[in-house]
């Protein structure tokens, strides 16, 4: 029988050894490196031709503008570059508890939508929805967190937009690896990103924020997406922004404002309130100015 060989990968990274180091030379981090099982090919295995590729002559293709899903959240339009294209892969990355799983079900609930959920129960994801007012009439929920059957569920109901909630939570069965290691959240994003791509479905990702403060497995994920949304703010304030750092059909500059409410998140209407003093009266030294987001111009006092 053919020995089974283990390789060392960085879960930070993916980055491959052939032996155990307490650093990774490639991202710098430590103790981030495990040992897996490699995939073993069959010797003598024969293998059979596959069918050619479909090709086009690019000078036949007809030029079409890109048409946009719109949300009624307008903020998350605005980050998105207008809207949500169909086919596109977003990852919405934030710390936990910041309001990433909110956001999601808010955009959810006003489109025909599978979310698949690995981290709450379908009475959970029911409680929020009922809080925060959406239509659950519109979103299908699922608890199951293999691939398979989550690309099944796409196919069989066709939604407007799917939700992974979170890329760490679902596994590939033929992938000998634990979920959330990066050969699973590599294998697992790929497989729904071309599902997604073929049936022009957006695809939501939903990544958490390790203690370094970067999506677990960036370097995998960066890209394999068109869009990566950062969801940022400070516990000690209601306050939230949703910030792009990549987006292939849209500008990285803009930012959305919104503040946490026990009804969900709100858009901030006067966004020049966040940072003027909210006094009438003068204060003696105070200057204020302003600071250039995106296509918006944002007031704040000193």
């Amino acid at each position: 029988m053919a020995k089974i060989k283990n390789v060392y990968v960085c879960s930070a990274c993916g980055a491959e050894y052939s032996k155990w180091s307490g650093k990774c030379e490639q991202c710098g981090t430590w103790n981030t490196i495990s040992e897996t099982a490699e995939p073993q090919k069959v010797k003598g295995a024969s293998r059979k031709p596959s069918q050619s590729a479909s090709v086009t002559m690019l000078s036949h293709i007809k030029e079409s503008e890109t048409l946009r899903i719109t949300t009624p959240i307008s903020e998350f339009n605005l980050v998105c570059g207008g809207g949500i294209v169909p086919g596109s892969v977003v990852l919405i990355g934030g710390e936990p508890g910041i309001g990433k799983s909110t956001l999601s079900l808010m955009i959810a609930g006003s489109l025909k939508t599978l979310y698949v959920s690995g981290e709450e129960s379908g009475s959970q994801i029911k409680q929020r929805a009922d809080r925060i007012g959406i239509n659950t009439s519109n979103v299908l929920v699922s608890s199951d967190t293999d691939v398979e059957s989550i690309v099944s569920s796409i196919l069989e109901h066709k939604p407007e937009a799917v939700f992974i909630d979170s890329i760490q939570t679902v596994t590939v069965p033929d992938v000998p690896s634990s979920a959330g290691t990066v050969s699973q959240i590599r294998e697992s994003a790929m497989r729904l990103s071309d599902v997604a791509k073929k049936n022009d479905i957006p695809l939501f990702l939903i990544g958490h924020i390790t203690k370094e403060g970067s999506i677990a497995g960036p370097k995998i994920l960066e890209h394999l997406v068109d869009t990566v949304l950062y969801f940022e703010g400070d516990f000690t304030r209601e306050y939230r922004i949703l910030r792009a750092f990549k987006n292939r059909f849209g500008s990285v500059n803009e930012i959305g404002l919104f503040r946490m409410t026990a009804e969900g998140l709100k858009e901030v209407a006067d966004r020049n309130s966040l940072f003027l003093n909210p006094s009438d009266e003068s204060t003696i030294g105070s200057v204020v100015s302003a600071a250039i987001e995106g296509s918006r111009t944002i007031l704040f006092e000193i």
